[in-house]
């Protein structure tokens, strides 16, 4: 049986997580759960797998748990904060840590995971986009393996099974193309929270559903995707795909190009990495070919989603700008889902904290924090310029 510790586990990744381990009770217990402040979702999440560990945002929240809980469920202790955090992802009884924590807050937590030499199952891609290089020194110092989650590193990371990475020619990275591929350029400055958050094919969180319409995520996925597999970023392709079929291709040096397929639900690319190097059954719909009857592909146009180009900007940048980059983008999303700015103004402000952020190496992950905190500083400091 393999024992998990789920960061974010009332997310949407962890939702999905946790419906997987419930079909299969005998191969996965849970020893940990971490959530925000969603109080009334945790308590039924521990009431159903009786976890050891639990933590929480905040004080408030630890108290509501505990008032909601009977004493006969409740876990052995509830941590508060990102130290409460960090603590259940190095609980010594986890095998595999679920690092599915929203924004960059999930990097110390799972660094802690892979120092404490437990497994990774990777849905947090801030993690690798802010200090991609950090933490994957250390997860190769101990041994530990980086398994993804996304569904398009998920993809790749299928394809490559099996074959030696200097075979690789390209990486394509798909992209549905969020709910804006076919607006009118001039409709985008009017763009709602609401219709940004309605993504065709996806059920996600509200913070990746607006990164897919602005082609955000595509663009922290190429970074991603360079640090996973190593492949430099002229190398790395994103294509629109709108079915969202495909998961990712992988093409090698003599022509062959090898794709993932299923249907766009996450419980896919999760119970491979729970359950890897093994496949576990699914109470899943089949991929019915003959009912999506075509797939078709487009380049994406960085003209109108100008975020993608901001990300390969960064990433040939390298150093801290990845860090900035994300940073000045979280401060900019929220800003938007608040009504303070415009959809085209996410990445007005990310471009002018970029400009304004002097690259330098990668040193260390305070280093990084550091870098990261100043430029949300940064991109708050321009968005109240905008508004005025």
């Amino acid at each position: 049986m393999k024992r998990l510790a789920v960061l974010g586990s009332t997310g949407s990744i962890g939702r999905s997580v946790l419906d997987v381990v419930g079909q299969h009770p005998a191969r996965f217990e849970i020893v940990g759960l971490a959530a925000g402040r969603n109080a009334a979702l945790l308590a039924r999440q521990i009431e159903q797998f009786r976890p050891r560990y639990v933590a929480v945002q905040d004080d408030a929240t630890a108290a509501l748990l505990r008032q909601s809980l009977p004493p006969e469920t409740g876990p052995r202790e509830i941590l508060v904060g990102l130290e409460g955090a960090v603590a259940l992802a190095t609980a010594p009884e986890a095998d595999l840590v679920v690092s599915a924590m929203v924004g960059s807050v999930g990097l110390r937590p799972t660094l802690a995971a892979i120092e404490r030499g437990a497994a990774v199952a990777l849905a947090n891609k801030e993690t690798l986009v802010v200090a991609g290089p950090l933490v994957m020194a250390a997860a190769a110092a101990r041994g530990v393996a980086v398994i993804p989650v996304d569904s398009e590193h998920s993809a790749i990371f299928q394809a490559l099974q099996g074959h030696r990475p200097e075979d690789v020619r390209r990486l394509w990275l798909t992209a549905s193309g969020g709910p804006f591929r076919q607006y009118p350029a001039a409709e985008l400055a009017r763009v709602t929270p609401a219709a940004a958050l309605n993504h065709p094919n996806w059920n996600m969180g509200p913070k990746i559903t607006i990164d897919s319409a602005t082609l955000m995520n595509k663009g922290l996925e190429v970074i991603e995707a360079r640090v996973l597999f190593g492949v430099p970023p002229e190398r790395i392709e994103v294509h629109i795909h709108p079915q969202s079929i495909i998961h990712s291709l992988v093409e090698y040096i003599d022509g062959s190009v090898l794709a993932q397929l299923g249907i766009p639900d996450m419980r896919g690319p999760i119970a491979y990495a729970l359950a890897y190097p093994e496949r576990i059954p699914l109470d899943l719909p089949p991929l019915d070919l003959f009912a999506v009857g075509q797939l078709s592909f487009e380049r994406p146009d960085l003209g109108r989603f100008p975020c993608l180009a901001l990300a390969y900007d960064a990433l040939k940048a390298g150093g801290t700008m990845p860090a900035v980059l994300n940073a000045a983008n979280e401060v900019a999303v929220a800003a938007f889902l608040e009504g303070a700015i415009a959809f085209l103004d996410i990445p007005r402000v990310i471009s002018r904290t970029m400009e304004a952020h002097r690259v330098q190496p990668l040193t260390s992950v305070d280093q990084v924090l550091a870098e990261d905190e100043a430029a949300r500083r940064q991109a708050k400091e321009i968005i109240s310029r905008l508004k005025e």
